[in-house]
């Protein structure tokens, strides 16, 4: 019995270990090609992780704004007020140094993103 409790506390500490191993940080600054229903852009953001909690600031066609989100294990949600349009948000996969995803400008209409993280 006591041989298996203990497989079964590996077992845990090795799967939690994973689980804590694949948060991805994204702190820093991001050049993004965003494609819309209205159009393109080619907005920069810069991130602050905390843990999961994400802030930072969006730079680009609808004006300057600070940001917030989440980041949990390889996945990112983030919004912002954007100029004229509302709330924008945006969701997406973080894959290293780039990340992919789509965005909801509301009225304005959504479509696709992706950026690199700048060096």
């Amino acid at each position: 019995m006591g041989k298996r409790i203990a497989a079964v506390a590996a077992v845990v500490i090795v799967v939690g270990g994973l689980v804590v191993a694949a948060q991805s940080d994204i702190t820093g600054s991001w050049s993004a090609v965003v494609e819309l229903d209205l159009g393109s852009g080619e907005p920069v953001f810069v991130f602050k992780q905390d843990g999961d909690t994400l802030t930072g600031t969006y730079e680009g066609t609808f004006g300057s704004a600070e940001l917030t989100g989440t980041v949990t294990g390889d996945m990112v949600e983030f919004s912002f007020g954007a100029e004229g349009v509302g709330e924008a948000k945006y969701t997406g996969k973080i894959m290293g140094d780039t990340m992919e995803g789509t965005c909801d400008y509301g009225d304005a209409g959504g479509g696709t993103w992706s950026a690199k993280k700048s060096e």
